[in-house]
């Protein structure tokens, strides 16, 4: 069994007779007490985009949520801007307790069903990490069947959830109310408005950096993510790659391949608008 400590996310917790409906009313994803799997959300801008990304467990009368550590700060300010006068606490748990990623169940795991075979999110008390694998199994295993994440493989700010396939993967609660950012998700949903998807890129030279382009045909397709043992994620525009064989990475041949989760196809072009 691997047992890998992710130190690029934050934990937080909250608490109190108006956390679930802070939850509900601001981010994304389907906040259900009974759940027995992490469900994945995000924070969203008021134009939709990506401004922070993670999973949420509930456990002790409270929800568990961790974010990419480069944007918890501002994850904290926002929600605690959002909460305004609701019986709600919001925890920063970075000093007590770690996230962590197990390929088998353990102490303080909860299946992460993204994608499917993703493996066991953990959640645990920093003093029993000792020993813990703090390699890139994870990542690695991550970019094996497309999952995207804030932090390694797109900025905040930059992403709109349809382009990590939050709508495909459950980040998305499309029967809930109002929630920031709700109209644009929306309207890309029943619009069917998404170009970018999250595409396998292979044979990556070791070195290349994240945010380098994807040229296929001889076009800018997009950009992967850091890569982990020469693959990688990559958002990019379906429309421009009508042959998976022709592209390039910095002039050198890479392999694209669709995930087995997606219903979507190279080639494919969004309507416009």
């Amino acid at each position: 069994m691997t047992r890998h400590l992710r130190s690029d996310r934050t934990l937080f917790r909250f608490s109190g007779p108006d956390a679930h409906t802070l939850l509900e009313d601001v981010l994304t994803g389907p906040f259900k007490p009974d759940a027995t799997e992490a469900a994945w959300w995000a924070l969203l801008s008021p134009q939709g985009k990506i401004q922070a990304e993670g999973l949420a467990v509930w456990r002790y009368e409270a929800w568990w949520l961790d974010v990419s550590t480069s944007v918890a700060e501002n994850f904290f300010k926002r929600m605690r801007m959002y909460k305004l006068r609701a019986k709600a606490e919001i925890e920063d748990l970075s000093e007590s307790h770690r996230v962590g990623w197990s390929s088998e169940p353990c102490e303080g795991s909860v299946p992460d069903n993204r994608g499917g075979g993703l493996g066991h999110h953990v959640l645990i008390a920093a003093e029993n990490t000792e020993g813990w694998d703090t390699g890139e199994a994870y990542h690695e295993h991550r970019a094996s069947i497309g999952i995207a994440e804030l932090g390694p493989d797109f900025e905040a700010d930059s992403t709109f959830p349809h382009d990590i396939a939050m709508d495909l993967l459950g980040g998305i609660d499309f029967a809930k109310g109002c929630y920031v950012g709700q109209e644009v998700v929306s309207r890309m949903k029943h619009r069917g408005t998404a170009r970018r998807r999250p595409v396998l890129v292979s044979g990556i030279a070791e070195g290349t950096a994240a945010g380098t382009s994807v040229a296929a045909g001889g076009r800018d397709a997009g950009a992967i993510g850091t890569v982990h043992g020469g693959k990688a994620v990559g958002i990019l525009r379906l429309d421009r790659i009508s042959d998976a064989s022709a592209a390039e990475i910095d002039g050198k041949p890479a392999s694209l391949a669709l995930p087995d989760w997606a219903d979507y196809r190279f080639g494919e072009s969004a309507p416009t608008e």
